[in-house]
């Protein structure tokens, strides 16, 4: 189920931003292409003018002169007096011509259908000097080539003479550029969806793997607390089958044996609820000013008998000057002391010792249960604190589901405190609880 999640939001993650960065970039090469096209044809219209104000100050146009400026500008020139073309334009060779005949002609059928205004310049001149009448630019594409081109008409007078000066420039180059930057931008873009792709893959694997943590905890959970509970059910199922044909001085035993039972899945689903409340929001901390070293004495005397009964030495030690009161919930707080003395006392051997102390440094609290019992192993201790997690040592305790710790973080972590376990130095552990 997750993979399809990952696949789907590494997916929609990549298209979303590929979406973006293509129509940003379609965007930007819309107006850089805009502006190319613009500048190349302001830049066209400003060599038709100089063309145009060359052509005032001569009164012989020469094919030299024609040639340099073709040679300079490439450009083609096409010059026709009173209709009829010049020489000049017949000096190629016949495929050219034909080539320069043919835009001729196209170059003429746009210009009739171009809707701009031309400029009429009218200037007193020698009569043996041309004056500029009109000069027109436009913009055509070239039917037979499949090419863009600019073309400026120009048309002078002399006397009775009238001269008309074609000027194409051809748009290859812009084309050129234009497609060279469009294939720079899809090279770019696609690199960019790729690395956009393997980014999302890799950034949503990290978003979704606190939730799959969590899937494979919850799934864990249910296990355990699944086995945990199927001992005690199946011991009060088969208690209460038992008491059926069991003779009257018997059932008394099966009957106590179903309410031990059903005391520790009772106990269990207690557990289970508070885990559960700290999952959803729910775990209430009431908290008030406290004596700590009174909570710790009654929690002391309360598991004196327990010990005794497995001939364990337990001690409480308080400083001797009164500590200022902790602001803490005073029952999750026992809660906390009661589950660290259990286990202290469920995993230390007979004639063992067990110390309860208060202590406080640099503002915080510190209650420390140190024990010299079986101790707990460097890969225990990275895991002591997750739920059902019991040292394979403790396996046998029935008493112990692999919770007690699980519920002691949970409640030390609302008090915005820690809870941490080391080696004590008569070779057992200590835990620590810091508020």
């Amino acid at each position: 189920m997750f993979q399809k999640v990952h696949l789907r939001l590494t997916l929609l993650c990549t298209g979303i931003t590929a979406a973006i960065m293509i129509i940003m970039s379609l965007c930007y090469l819309y107006v850089s292409e805009s502006g190319l096209k613009s500048n190349q044809f302001q830049a066209f219209r400003n060599d038709i003018n100089t063309i145009s104000t060359n052509l005032e100050h001569q009164s012989v146009i020469s094919m030299e002169w024609l040639s340099k400026m073709e040679a300079q500008g490439n450009y083609l020139f096409f010059v026709l007096d009173n209709g009829t073309p010049f020489l000049f334009n017949q000096l190629n060779s016949p495929e050219e011509n034909d080539v320069r005949e043919r835009l001729l002609a196209e170059s003429r059928d746009a210009y009739l259908d171009q809707f701009a205004m031309e400029t009429s310049v009218q200037t007193s001149k020698p009569d043996d000097v041309f004056s500029i009448l009109t000069h027109f630019e436009y913009e055509f594409i070239s039917p037979s080539m499949g090419t863009q081109y600019y073309a400026g008409r120009i048309t002078m007078g002399a006397q009775d003479s009238k001269l008309e000066i074609i000027v194409l420039s051809s748009a290859l180059k812009l084309e050129q550029q234009i497609n060279k930057q469009r294939f720079r931008f899809l090279i770019i873009d696609i690199s960019a969806v790729i690395l956009l792709g393997v980014f999302s893959w890799f950034f949503t694997g990290r978003l979704l793997k606190p939730i799959v943590e969590n899937q494979e905890k919850q799934t864990l959970f249910i296990a355990s607390a699944s086995h945990e509970l199927r001992t005690p059910l199946s011991v009060i199922l088969s208690a209460a089958e038992c008491c059926k044909t069991a003779p009257p001085e018997r059932r008394e035993n099966f009957l106590k044996t179903i309410t031990l039972e059903g005391m520790r899945v009772s106990s269990l689903v207690s557990d289970m609820l508070t885990l559960t409340q700290s999952d959803t929001n729910r775990f209430t901390i009431q908290k008030k000013p406290v004596e700590l070293d009174t909570l710790l004495m009654n929690s002391y005397e309360a598991f004196v008998p327990l010990a005794q009964e497995k001939s364990i030495s337990l001690s409480v030690e308080l400083p001797e000057d009164a500590l200022p009161p902790c602001n803490a919930d005073p029952e999750r707080i026992s809660q906390v002391v009661s589950i660290l003395l259990h286990n202290a006392i469920s995993y230390t051997p007979r004639y063992g010792r067990i110390v309860l102390s208060l202590t406080m440094q640099r503002g915080k609290f510190r209650i420390a249960v140190t024990d010299n019992g079986i101790g707990i192993s460097a890969a225990d201790k990275k895991r002591i604190f997750d739920r059902f997690y019991r040292a394979e040592k403790s396996r046998s305790t029935k008493d112990h589901f692999g919770l007690g710790l699980s519920i002691a973080h949970e409640i030390v972590k609302a008090h915005g405190g820690s809870i941490s376990v080391n080696d004590s130095e008569s070779g057992g552990s200590c835990f620590m609880v810091v508020l």
